[in-house]
């Protein structure tokens, strides 16, 4: 008898496992759907039928597991497009940077720093400048770095070619790179990269 029983259950696990298992079409039965399948809608699925996974839904509304589409849009869409001729600003309320790298000219007569020139501007601005700037630059801009000394040739800010140069020529340069000097836009956001400016002005009066 207990034998009969042992087979009995070991059958009744075996099928229990198989149903459990997805394949082809068959997504099989989940434990905790809500685990796997999310709840806000989905931008980049659109399952328009409310009731597709009904079987395993334990949604509040009723609908079923998988319908994903969102009724207050038109067709129900989950992902539209932006109004024509819109632009993304930043987190910091700027437009993309767009001038291009061989206008440092019109950067330098158009760009004008968003910050005000302060003393919390100038300390954040000092301390960015000490980790991306002095190993090339100095610590008094003079060129003299550590890698300024072994890669010579790195103008002083205070020289007559340098001390007068705009604010947008200097925020144009860290975007983009002058000579050797790489690129710094992925390192440095938009408003980290003013705050240097704010500081290398400092610079260039010593």
């Amino acid at each position: 008898m207990y034998q009969k029983l042992n087979s009995v259950i070991g059958i009744s696990i075996i099928l229990l496992l198989a149903a459990c298992g997805a394949k082809g079409d068959k997504t099989g039965y989940e434990y905790a759907p809500q685990m796997y399948h999310s709840v806000p809608y989905e931008g980049l699925s659109q399952v328009m039928d409310q009731s597709a996974g009904q079987m395993i839904s334990n949604r509040e509304d009723g609908k079923g597991e998988f319908y994903n589409s969102n009724p207050h849009n038109p067709n129900e869409m989950t992902m539209r497009l932006p109004p024509e001729y819109t632009v993304k600003r930043n987190r910091y309320g700027l437009l993309p940077y767009n001038i291009p790298k061989d206008s440092l000219e019109l950067a330098a007569r158009q760009l004008k720093s968003p910050l005000s020139n302060d003393d919390a501007v100038l300390a954040e601005g000092k301390e960015l400048y000490g980790r991306f700037c002095t190993h090339c630059h100095g610590t008094s801009g003079g060129g003299d770095g550590l890698v300024g000394q072994v890669y010579m040739g790195i103008t002083p800010y205070n020289s007559v070619a340098v001390k007068d140069k705009a604010e947008g020529h200097i925020y144009h340069v860290i975007t983009y790179g002058k000579g050797r000097m790489q690129a710094h836009a992925s390192q440095l956001d938009p408003m980290e990269r003013w705050k240097i400016v704010r500081y290398v002005q400092t610079l260039q009066q010593q």
